[in-house]
């Protein structure tokens, strides 16, 4: 018994490194969309901090990032947020600072004052007593406004989100799936796409889950607003492998979801520790006791890590896979809840691909 159970796991250890190591068959998509969400970088950057190549350089972080083989950063839009950033304000001065480094721009839009993620889809203050028409044209107008303010400015919008990790839906709770009906979520997202295409036809529109982990619920959430006449552009997937699960997981997903669906898949969130310390007050999100893959949490480690998501992304068929917020190493006064941004920390830092004095990792690689 305990014979079978260690070819078992052997077996399967064997699995996950052979889909994360070996090379992309001649039949899968190279990784077009290399790319970094980098939504808290303007607030530090406002607040003196610097960044550094790996050689100890000082240097644009665009450039490091770029350097190292992105194209593509991703800045989150909150409506009314307390801190004054993540607003449309600070998206459009960030968008021309992306798009005059020749990168491009994808807008995740949360339709929020604050965070939305699987477990929490608060709609914007100003929305909060709205029924479902009037959230219908709340979504299409505002997703009008942002997007055609940056078209005209000259930093269209390449990619948007409609939403952000809405496994249950967003906008709750008018906009939750309840009992697997579809009908109210899949009214915004129609909203959402139409105001997007309105503001300019090219720019892609993605519906982002955190379904990573689960074929089964990607599955049902998928159907179910398919099967509602939902039309986007790109199945995009949160993954992070301490909560959703092994590569050989990721890939089984992807491969499916790419499949059924029809449509490019890209991995929107990933991230890998590179030290179990904690920089600042602020409890590490993500501690340091939780590895994955054999990884230690070094900077090698973390090089290694998101090496083998994007092979596996790749080997899958997916065209991209984005780095959530490698610049937001801790700097005091970046905090991580809008209402009290000065008072609170980055539960991030451990995360980042710059360390606590701002220098990059260089074992962290962006690859087509």
């Amino acid at each position: 018994m305990r014979t079978s159970l260690r070819a078992v796991v052997g077996a399967a250890l064997a699995a996950v490194t052979m889909v994360a190591l070996t090379p992309a068959p001649a039949s899968a998509a190279s990784l077009t969309m290399l790319g970094a969400d980098v939504s808290s970088l303007q607030r530090t950057l406002d607040l003196g901090g610097k960044y550094y190549t790996a050689a100890g350089a000082q240097a644009d972080p665009y450039d490091i990032l770029k350097g190292a083989g992105a194209n593509y950063m991703r800045l989150r839009v909150w409506n009314n947020p307390a801190s004054g950033y993540n607003n449309k304000a600070k998206v459009l001065q960030q968008a021309k600072a992306i798009k005059a480094k020749g990168l491009k721009l994808l807008v995740d839009f949360h339709y929020s004052d604050t965070w939305a993620d699987p477990g929490k889809q608060y709609p914007p203050a100003a929305w909060s007593s709205h029924t479902l028409a009037q959230l219908q044209t709340d979504v299409y107008n505002y997703t009008y406004d942002v997007c055609t303010a940056l078209k005209s400015q000259g930093t269209t919008p390449d990619s948007v989100q409609i939403g952000n990790e809405i496994n249950v839906g967003m906008l709750w709770p008018v906009g939750k799936v309840t009992n697997s009906n579809f009908a109210p979520l899949a009214s915004l997202l129609k909203s959402g796409y139409n105001a997007t295409k309105a503001c300019n036809s090219g720019t892609q529109v993605m519906i982002h889950t955190a379904d990573a982990d689960s074929d089964a619920n990607a599955r049902w959430f998928y159907d179910g607003i398919k099967a509602q006449g939902v039309t986007w552009d790109i199945t995009a997937l949160s993954y992070y492998c301490m909560w959703h699960g092994t590569l050989a997981n990721l890939y089984n997903v992807i491969a499916d979801v790419k499949s059924r669906y029809g449509k490019p898949v890209v991995v929107v969130e990933t991230a890998y520790m590179y030290t179990t310390a904690n920089a600042d007050g602020q409890t590490n999100s993500i501690p340091g006791t939780t590895t994955c893959d054999g990884q230690p949490a070094t900077k090698a480690g973390q090089g290694t890590e998101f090496t083998w998501i994007q092979n596996t992304a790749r080997n899958a068929g997916a065209i991209g896979v984005f780095y959530w917020e490698p610049t937001w190493y801790a700097i005091t006064g970046n905090g991580w809840d809008p209402a009290n941004i000065n008072g609170t920390g980055d539960g991030w830092d451990n995360m980042a691909t710059f360390d606590a004095t701002g220098k990059f990792n260089s074992y962290v690689k962006w690859t087509a």
